[in-house]
This record gives C-alpha cells, sequence and structure tokens, in this order.
C-alpha cells in the first residue's frame, strides 16, 4: 500500500477509535411498553409498537457489530441478481427471529431475564469460540463448508446459502440479546400471564423482524458492491478485528477476572486519555499490517499482521475499558499529572452480593427492615454486566449531579444488585418484587411499601429519572 494512504487510514482508525463510541446513541429508553395496548386487545397496534421497538433496538451497541458481518455475508459475494438476496437475508432474518421467539418464551416461562442466558460461561465461551471462527475465516485462514451431505457451502465470509444466512441470523440474535430488555419487559410479562405460547413467539418474532430491517436493506442493496480486488481483502480484515473484539468483550462479560481487569485498566488510565492512548495503538496497529498485509504471504508478513490485528483488537478492549471510567485516571493522580476529580459520585450504600459471595435475601431484607426505621426511601438497581441499558444507567445517569441531588436530598437508601448470574435466592427475590427484566430501577417508599409505580425498566435520562425519584416522594 502507498505510505500516504497508509498513513491517512491509519489515522482515520485512530480518530474513529476515540470518537465513536462517544457519538453512538443509547438504546430504547423505558416506556416503550406494548403489553398495556396488548392487554386491551388492540394486538395490532401491539404489534406495530413491538416492531418500532426492534427497530430502536437495531440502534444499539450491540447490533452496531452485527452490521459489517452483514455486509460480509451478502455483500461481499458472487454477482448474484437481488432475487437471491432477498430469499438469503429472509433466510438471516428468519433464523434471528426464531432464536428470539425461543428465548423469549423461555424468558416469560422461566421467570429470567431474557438474555440472562449470555451469563452462562458456557453459553459466552460457544459465541466467542463462533466470532472466533468467524474471524478467522475472514482473516483467509480456510473456507467455512457445510458438510456436503447438506449441498450447501458456506464460502469465507459467511453464509453462501440459505441454511448459513439462517445460522449467522440465529447467532445474531444472541448477540443482539442484551439490548433487548428495555422492549421486552413488559412484553414478556404479557406472554407469561397469558400462557399463550403461539401468541408470544408471534410477537416475539415481529420483533426480530424491526431488528432485522437494516439488515434486510444491507443484504439486498450491498449485492451491488463490486466483489473483489484488494479493498475487499482490506474490508474483510477489519471485520475479522472487529469479530476477535466482539468475542472478547463477551468473554469479559462472563469471566470475574477478565471484567474486573479491563475495569481496573480502565480506571487507571482514565476516560480521555484512554481514549487517546486507544487512538495511539490502533493508528500504529494499522501502519503495522492490521488491514492492508495478510496472513498467508509467509512468516514475515504473518507476523507483521498478527501484531497489528493484536493491537488494534487491544486499542479496541482498552476503549471499551475507559468509556465508563473517570474523567481523570488514577495512574495519572498518582503521577502528580492530573487532579483527582471533585464532582459529587452517586453513592451506593449496598451492593449485593459482594465479589465471590451468594446473594442473601436475609440481608437484603435486613437493609429494607433498617430503611424503615429510619424513614428512609429505597432505590433498588437491578442489573446484570451483559446488560447494555444497565451499563448506560451507570455511565449517563447515575453520574449526573441531578440525580446525586435528588438521591442525597430525597435521602434514599442506594442497593444495587448484581443480577448478572442466576440464584435462586436471587431469581424469587426478581419474582416477588415483579422485577420481569433487566435494567430494573424499583422504589419503596418511606413506609416501608414496594412501589409497582413508579419504576424504571431501560435507560433514561437524567431529567426524566430525576421526576421518578420525586414520585416517590409524595
Amino acid at each position: 500500500m502507498d505510505t500516504k494512504k497508509l498513513g491517512l487510514v491509519a489515522l482515520v482508525a485512530g480518530v474513529a477509535v476515540m470518537v465513536v463510541p462517544w457519538l453512538l446513541p443509547t438504546g430504547p429508553s423505558a416506556g416503550l411498553d406494548a403489553a398495556k395496548f396488548l392487554e386491551s386487545g388492540s394486538f395490532a397496534v401491539g404489534a406495530a409498537v413491538v416492531f418500532a421497538g426492534g427497530l430502536l433496538t437495531a440502534m444499539t451497541p450491540c447490533v452496531y457489530p452485527l452490521i459489517p458481518i452483514t455486509v460480509s455475508v451478502f455483500g461481499a459475494r458472487k454477482t448474484e441478481g437481488r432475487g437471491r438476496a432477498l430469499i438469503l437475508t429472509s433466510a438471516y432474518i428468519v433464523g434471528m427471529g426464531v432464536v428470539f421467539s425461543a428465548l423469549g418464551i423461555l424468558a416469560a416461562k422461566t421467570g429470567q431475564a431474557f438474555g440472562a442466558m449470555l451469563g452462562s460461561p458456557w453459553v459466552v465461551m460457544g459465541l466467542a469460540a463462533f466470532l472466533l471462527l468467524l474471524a478467522t475465516s475472514m482473516f483467509g485462514a480456510f473456507e467455512l463448508a457445510l458438510p456436503s451431505s447438506l449441498q450447501t457451502k458456506l464460502n469465507s465470509v459467511g453464509g453462501a446459502g440459505v441454511a448459513g444466512a439462517f445460522l449467522m441470523g440465529s447467532v445474531s440474535g444472541f448477540l443482539a440479546a442484551p439490548c433487548t430488555g428495555p422492549v421486552l419487559t413488559g412484553l414478556l410479562a404479557f406472554v407469561a400471564k397469558s400462557a399463550n405460547t403461539t401468541l408470544g413467539a408471534a410477537l416475539l418474532f415481529v420483533y426480530a423482524l424491526g431488528i432485522g430491517v437494516p439488515f434486510f436493506l444491507i443484504g439486498v442493496f450491498t449485492v451491488r458492491l463490486p466483489r473483489s480486488g484488494v479493498w475487499m481483502e482490506w474490508v474483510k480484515s477489519v471485520l475479522g478485528i472487529v469479530l476477535v473484539a466482539l468475542a472478547f468483550s463477551y468473554v469479559k462479560d462472563a469471566m470475574p477476572w477478565a471484567r474486573d481487569a479491563v475495569k481496573a485498566l480502565g480506571s487507571q488510565v482514565g476516560r480521555m486519555p484512554g481514549a487517546l492512548i486507544a487512538a495511539v495503538l490502533a493508528t500504529v496497529g494499522v501502519l503495522l499490517g492490521a488491514v492492508h498485509r495478510s496472513f498467508k504471504e509467509g512468516a514475515r508478513e504473518f507476523a507483521w499482521k498478527a501484531a497489528g490485528v493484536l493491537l488494534v483488537v487491544g486499542a479496541l478492549v482498552l476503549r471499551g475499558g475507559a468509556l465508563d471510567a473517570s474523567p481523570s485516571g488514577a495512574l495519572w493522580v498518582r503521577m502528580g499529572w492530573a487532579e483527582a476529580p471533585r464532582a459529587p459520585m452517586f453513592a451506593w450504600h449496598h451492593v449485593m452480593p459482594e465479589k465471590k459471595a451468594t446473594f442473601s435475601v436475609q440481608d437484603f431484607e435486613q437493609v429494607l427492615a433498617q430503611a424503615k426505621a429510619d424513614g428512609r426511601p429505597v432505590l433498588i438497581d437491578f442489573f446484570a454486566d451483559w446488560c447494555a441499558a444497565c451499563k448506560e444507567l451507570d455511565r449517563e445517569t447515575y453520574p449526573s449531579t441531578q440525580v446525586i441531588t435528588e438521591a442525597e436530598s430525597g435521602r434514599f437508601l442506594t442497593i444495587k444488585i448484581d443480577a448478572t448470574q442466576s440464584e435462586d435466592s436471587l431469581d424469587a427475590l426478581m419474582e416477588r418484587l415483579g422485577v420481569e427484566g433487566l435494567p430494573t430501577v424499583a422504589f419503596v417508599s418511606a413506609d416501608g411499601t414496594v412501589l409497582e409505580k413508579p419504576r424504571v425498566t431501560g435507560f433514561l435520562e437524567p431529567a426524566p429519572f430525576v421526576a421518578e425519584m420525586k414520585k416517590v416522594l409524595r
């Protein structure tokens, strides 16, 4: 590659790593509830709300990595007609819909939050292995192929057949699950209460169709993209890097040691310095050959490309860890290069369960009893490490001065409950409090009454969140 062109590509990559995470919108907010229409018999309106919720979910961070994967599946193929692309894309969306229907019915019947399977290390490791398999394929290590008896083959970047497209859509359904809570909470509660499995499966399929609209458009209209050339090899390398980083992010959320390590690294470097360091690492990685070199051109090229890919993946991991950190990192404060943050912080009085401990209902009830004795209202945040909207609340809402001031002036006792790992005692508590999905922020009045309203299910910006807190004090 020409030196000037390589430098420009590297610079663009560095700027993208630094800036893009700040520009991404948050997921669907709380309050998008189709259940009230469904319960009143307005099934058409309810289905329309569910479909709209799917469209909004398609704009969340969980789904963004799936878009370039879709391009690789349908846009990097041999020349085909739009009819063939339509069939393949439909198979992709149907695969996603089948997974959503199955997971949704399971969640409604068992009472577990949709996406809770991502708290299982076995499920997460399986998804990560699949993503790494796709990544190595995009790097040109081998061509994926279904058994010859099925008479269907997968090309080097994904699904070249209805079965392959269906398989990719099925995996996409799992990967999108962490961002679905705000929309599906009420829907799953309706399915559980109605005991109508057929209707529930159909509505969840409609939801998957809403998520699938961008993929449908991408799959159909990218059929006219050029199919070969050096640029397509670069695209494959970029997609491979994204898949490796995505695989690590899922492993990180399922493995406490990896999650703690990334959080610790982010807190040490801080939000702004972390973004700059990640940008530099990505730039250097691209210059070394993460994109333009090939793993198939000898040992020297292999080594340079491997080093470049590792740097860019490391940059993406660091960027994600720094996103939720304080503006100035602890490392720079210790070195005297920055001042410790003086802004007030949201105080969690209790985090349950503690690390490496099991959830204790007795401890929880004791905390509530003490709050009632003191005449204090209680804010209870149910979260999970796989829940995207939970992270948005932690990043955007709780650090807000408005929320902190309201919590202090209202004398709220705050409890944060980690529901990443399923436990019988915790599941029973969530069922008793009516927690049907994550995130859920429940409130207890000063007299000890668990309130059905107000209640926050999903991401909510600071101002409306404060309005919900004020309702508890009335």
